[in-house]
């Protein structure tokens, strides 16, 4: 698998192949045909291959550039950055439609992220928002969960020396956590999470919760973490 390409017309077929393959994602892994991608995207089958040899490895490097575009909508911006771009930029909502998750779902995730109930009496309360971690949360929940072949693809690759999918996957597990740890402040309340997550998104699927069950649990969970929080 070649790596991701410098030059701008080679970043734009390649990006146009991401773009596209969201479209399949939301199918089964045995429906992503790598002909019929290349087709949609417009690029020679032979290009594709060279950049995904697999449709394992299309879907996981598609899952790899929503989070990464998930992290930095939640970076702090730049000094001198204008406060229309910050709050463009910051809406893990806009980061995931532009990466080509279902636009109803992160809408639901941005408009109720995390339900956050009065803190328990005698607690002390974090110093990260639930809320806000809700929604980053919610948005890679989403992202699993309404992306079969993208969850599939995660379910079924394990890491193997020295390969191209084990390479993926450590991206992907790296740039999760950086993407949620950019608002808990915390690896290890955003490493908890993120095993919620899957656990969360399996249990849907195999119809143990609801959607809405699942979506509370994860709220409680990001404001249980949160509110027993102490500050350093």
């Amino acid at each position: 698998m070649a790596p991701p390409p410098t030059l701008p017309r080679q970043r734009l077929r390649y990006t146009r192949i991401l773009d596209v393959s969201a479209g399949f994602a939301r199918k089964g892994l045995d429906s992503v045909v790598l002909s019929e991608v290349a087709a949609k995207a417009d690029v020679p089958l032979g290009t594709l291959y060279r950049y995904f040899p697999s449709a394992t490895q299309l879907m996981l490097a598609l899952y790899r550039k929503q989070l990464a575009e998930l992290h930095a909508a939640n970076v702090p911006a730049a000094p001198g950055a204008s406060a229309a771009s910050a709050s463009v930029a910051g809406s893990p909502a806009a980061a995931t439609s532009a990466a080509g998750t279902p636009g109803a779902a992160a809408a639901r995730a941005k408009k109720s992220p995390a339900r956050t109930a009065k803190p328990p009496a005698g607690s002390a309360g974090g110093d990260v928002p639930a809320h806000a971690l809700g929604g980053v949360v919610m948005e890679i929940f989403h992202m699993r969960l309404m992306q079969p072949a993208v969850e599939q693809c995660l379910n079924r690759a394990v890491y193997t020396k020295d390969t191209d999918t084990t390479k993926l996957l450590r991206e992907i597990d790296s740039t999760a956590e950086k993407a949620v740890t950019a608002v808990s402040g915390d690896a290890a309340i955003s490493r908890v999470l993120l095993l919620t997550v899957t656990g969360l998104v399996q249990s849907v699927r195999c119809r143990r919760l609801s959607l809405f069950e699942a979506e509370e649990d994860l709220k409680k969970a990001c404001f249980l973490l949160t509110c027993t929080r102490r500050p350093a």
